[in-house]
């Protein structure tokens, strides 16, 4: 899996959770530059993402996200 098909799984994701109809993620964008994401969307969006990518993340790995390239380079550490 490359980074460009884990970033493609994600956007799906991130749409879906936050009722989101476009949405042009980039490695370098936070939660903060996505509407609707706040701490309750941050979970929902860490349980969809082990969901999709079958794998679990630790509670030290998801504090180290700063933005989505982290999040990438996380899922495919577990792929």
């Amino acid at each position: 899996m490359t980074e460009k098909d884990v970033l493609f799984k994600m956007t799906l994701v991130i749409k879906d959770i936050l009722d989101l109809e476009t949405l042009d993620l980039e490695k370098t964008m936070t939660a903060e530059d996505i509407d609707g994401w706040d701490s309750l969307a941050h979970i929902s969006i860490v349980v969809a993402m082990e969901k999709e990518f079958k794998c679990s993340f630790s509670l030290g790995e998801i504090k180290k996200l700063n933005n989505i390239g982290d999040f990438v380079s996380l899922v495919l550490t577990k792929n």
